[in-house]
C-alpha cells in the first residue's frame, strides 16, 4: 500500500527551479535512499513529504492518518526540563493516560459511595485496558533500548536548554524514534553519532515496522539499511532498487547505455544532415533544378526536426579537485605518548595512554562519543597539556590540522580572504586554486560565516593542499562531504606521501585508508593492527563474544617459548610488572562493576571480561616468577 505520492510536483526559490514536476511513490515499509550531491534539492523534497513547505506546482498525498516523522532543526522545549523528561515528552497520549489514571487512583482512595466508587473503577479499568492496549507498560524498556542505542545516558540528568547543538540533535533523533511514526524521514541522521551508535542505529532501522526515507552520505549505512534509491539529478528522480553499492553499479551501467545510445543518434543526425545537404546540392545543380530531390531533403528534414533529441548525459561530473604532496619527509618516529594520563576534573577520561606512530602510518583513534577522541588529538597538536606522561613530537614534523569545527580558528571576511589568510598566493591564483574546489566566480566572495558544513570543510581541504605538511591530522574529515567529495578525498589521502593520524567515525573510509586502530575504551587505549573490521573482529575475540577460529600451533623445543620474550630483552621485568599492575587495576574495575544493578547483558560481558583477565593474570605471574 502507498503511504504518501508525490505527483508532477515543482518548486523554486528565487527564481531558482530546484525540481520540476516530478513524481514518485514511496510504498509502506520500504526503507529508501535519497540520494544525490549537495545542493540538488534533497532537503528541500523531505521539507514538502514533511508538510513544512508546499508544492509551488503539484500535489502530494498521504495515507489517511499517517504519522510522520521529522528531525528537520534542534527542537527547543521548556527551561529547566532534564533530557530525561524531554524524552518522555514523546508518549504524550500515554501521559495524558497515566495522568488521568492517577487522578481516579486518588479519588477512589477516598470514602466514596458504592455507586460512585464502582463508576470509578470501572472508568479506571477501561483507561488501563487503553493503556495496555496501547503499549503503555512497554515504554520504559523503548525508553531504556534508545538511551543505551544512541549512547546518551550521560545526557539524561543534565538540563535540556544546557546541551550542545549535537547532543540537542541525538535527543531530537531520540524522540523521533521512540514516537515510532509510520514514515521516518531522517536527513543525515549519522551526523553527531559515534561509531557504537551508527552501526545500533542501522540495525534499529533495518527492524524498524514503518517506511524509512533518509539521506546520509555514510555507504556502510546506505548499504546496512535500505532497499531502494532514489537519485535526484538535475531536478529529476530517478528510482533504483537494491542497496547503495547495487544502485552505484547499475547507474554507472544505465549511463553507458544512455551515452552510447547518445552516441548512435549522434551519429545518424550527422548522417541525416549530410545527405540533406548533398541532396539539395544534386536538386540544384539539375537544369533546370529537380523539384524531386528538393522535396526528399525537405521530407528528411521534418523527419529530422520530429526526432526527439537525447540528451547526453553527464559521465564525468565537476569534482573537487584534491592533491596532496608532503613537503620535506619527517623523522621516523611521528608521535609518542609515554603512560599518559587526562582528567577533568573528577572525570578520568584516559590513564596509562602509550602511542607510537612512524612515517607514513595511516592510523586512526575511534571510540565513543565523550571518550576523550579530540582531547587527546588536542594534546598532540599541544593545545591541551596532559596531567602526565609525554608527548612527543619527531624531528621536521610538519602538522596539517582540520578539525571538526573548521570555522573556528578561520581569519578572513570572505572565501578568497580565508585562503590567502594560510597560503600566500596572489587573487588570481588564488582563484584558480578555489575552482578546483569548486568555488567559481563570484562564489569566492561568499561571506565565510555563511558557507555551508561541506563548503567550509571544501575550503579548509584547499588551504590544507597548499601548505607544507608532512602529518596530516583530522578530526571526522568527512562530515558535510557529499559522497564524490569523499571518494576525492579518499584518493587524495591515498596518495599522500606522509603520516595520517584521524579521528572518524566513516566505516568505508575507516577500512580503505587505515592500517592501525587506536581504540578508547574505559579510560584505556586499545592497539589493534588492520582497518577497522579487523579491529572490531579482534575487540570481540578478546572479550569472548565470538567464536575465535582455532589454527594449528606449531611444534617448538623445550627450551624456547612463543608466548613470552626472554627476560633480558626490551620486555623486561619493569614492564611486565607494570602490565600486572595495569590487569589488576582492571579486574577490580570489574568487580565493581558486576556488584551495581546492571541488566544481564551488560553482566555476561563484564563477566567474560573479568575471566579473560584473570587468565591472563596468571600467565604474566607464572612467566615474571618462573
Amino acid at each position: 500500500m502507498i503511504i504518501c505520492s508525490v505527483n508532477q510536483v515543482s518548486k523554486m526559490y528565487g527564481g531558482n527551479t530546484i525540481f520540476e514536476e516530478i513524481s514518485l511513490e514511496i510504498k509502506e515499509k520500504e526503507r529508501i535512499g535519497l540520494v544525490g550531491r549537495n545542493g540538488s534539492g534533497k532537503s528541500t523534497l523531505f521539507r514538502l513529504l514533511a508538510g513544512k513547505e508546499s508544492p509551488d506546482l503539484g500535489k502530494i498525498h498521504w495515507k489517511r492518518g499517517a504519522k510522520i516523522g521529522y528531525l528537520e532543526q534542534i527542537p527547543e522545549y521548556g527551561k529547566g526540563l532534564k533530557v530525561k523528561e524531554v524524552l518522555r515528552t514523546a508518549f504524550h497520549e500515554f501521559n495524558i493516560l497515566e495522568e488521568k489514571m492517577k487522578e481516579l487512583e486518588k479519588e477512589m482512595g477516598k470514602e466514596l459511595a458504592e455507586e460512585k466508587l464502582q463508576s470509578l473503577i470501572e472508568e479506571y479499568g477501561k483507561a488501563q485496558d487503553q493503556y495496555q492496549h496501547a503499549g503503555g507498560y512497554e515504554v520504559e524498556a523503548k525508553l531504556e533500548k534508545i538511551v543505551y542505542g544512541l549512547n546518551i545516558q550521560s545526557l539524561l540528568e543534565k538540563e535540556y536548554g544546557n546541551l550542545s547543538g549535537g547532543e540537542k540533535t541525538k535527543i531530537g533523533l531520540g524522540i523521533i524514534l521512540l514516537q515510532e511514526p509510520d514514515l521516518l524521514l531522517l536527513d543525515e541522521p549519522t551526523n553527531h553519532l559515534d561509531l557504537m551508535a551508527v552501526e545500533w542505529l542501522g540495525e534499529f532501522l533495518s527492524n524498524y515496522k514503518g517506511t524509512v526515507l533518509l539521506v546520509s552520505h555514510d555507504r556502510y549505512f546506505l548499504d546496512e539499511v535500505i532497499n531502494k534509491v532514489v537519485d535526484l539529478e538535475e531536478g529529476e528522480l530517478t528510482t533504483y532498487y537494491g542497496n547503495f553499492t547495487q544502485y552505484t553499479k547499475e547507474k554507472e551501467e544505465r549511463l553507458l547505455r544512455e551515452f552510447q545510445a547518445y552516441e548512435e543518434q549522434q551519429k545518424k543526425i550527422k548522417k541525416m544532415k549530410e545527405a540533406i545537404k548533398r541532396l539539395r546540392e544534386w536538386a540544384n545543380r539539375a537544369n533546370p533544378p529537380n523539384e524531386g530531390l528538393h522535396k526528399r531533403a525537405r521530407n528528411m528534414e521534418r523527419a529530422l526536426e520530429r526526432m526527439e533529441k537525447l540528451t547526453r548525459p553527464m559521465i564525468n561530473r565537476k569534482k573537487m579537485g584534491f592533491e596532496m604532496e608532503a613537503s620535506d619527509r619527517s623523522g621516523k618516529d611521528v608521535i609518542a605518548l609515554n603512560d599518559v594520563c587526562k582528567s577533568f576534573g573528577k572525570q578520568h577520561l584516559f590513564h596509562h595512554v602509550n602511542m607510537h606512530v612512524v612515517f607514513k602510518d595511516r592510523a586512526a583513534i575511534i571510540g565513543e562519543n565523550g571518550t576523550g577522541k579530540s582531547t587527546l588529538i588536542k594534546m598532540i597538536l599541544q593545545q591541551q597539556s596532559a596531567d602526565s606522561g609525554d608527548i612527543k613530537i619527531g624531528s621536521n614534523v610538519k602538522v596539517g590540522y582540520l578539525s571538526q569545527d573548521v570555522l573556528v580558528d578561520m581569519k578572513g571576511d570572505t572565501v578568497i580572504d580565508a585562503f590567502r589568510e594560510e597560503v600566500s598566493v596572489t587573487e588570481g591564483e588564488a582563484r584558480n586554486i578555489l575552482a578546483k574546489f569548486l568555488f567559481y566566480g563570484h562564489s569566492v566572495f561568499q561571506k565565510v560565516m555563511n558557507l555551508s558544513g561541506g563548503e567550509r570543510m571544501r575550503l579548509r581541504l584547499a588551504q590544507l593542499m597548499y601548505q607544507e605538511i608532512n602529518l596530516l591530522i583530522l578530526d571526522e574529515p568527512t562530515n558535510h562531504l557529499d559522497i564524490d567529495s569523499r571518494e576525492v578525498l579518499e584518493e587524495a589521502l591515498e596518495e599522500f606521501d606522509g603520516t595520517i593520524l584521524a579521528v572518524s567515525h566513516d566505516r568505508y573510509l575507516l577500512n580503505k585508508l587505515f592500517s592501525k586502530i587506536y581504540w578508547i575504551d574505559s579510560q584505556q587505549i586499545l592497539f589493534f593492527e588492520g582497518n577497522y573490521d579487523d579491529a572490531k573482529k579482534k575487540k570481540l575475540e578478546q572479550r569472548g563474544l565470538v567464536k575465535v577460529e582455532s589454527k594449528p600451533v606449531a611444534k617448538v623445543s623445550n627450551n624456547t617459548s612463543t608466548l613470552k620474550p626472554a627476560k633480558d630483552s626490551l620486555y623486561n621485568q619493569a614492564v611486565w610488572k607494570k602490565e600486572i599492575g595495569r590487569v589488576e587495576e582492571r579486574i577490580t574495575e570489574l568487580e565493581k562493576k558486576l556488584m551495581e544493578n546492571l541488566d544481564l547483558e551488560v553482566l555476561q560481558e563484564v563477566y567474560l571480561e573479568k575471566e579473560q583477565l584473570e587468565k591472563q593474570w596468571e600467565e604474566l605471574y607464572e612467566w615474571l616468577t618462573s
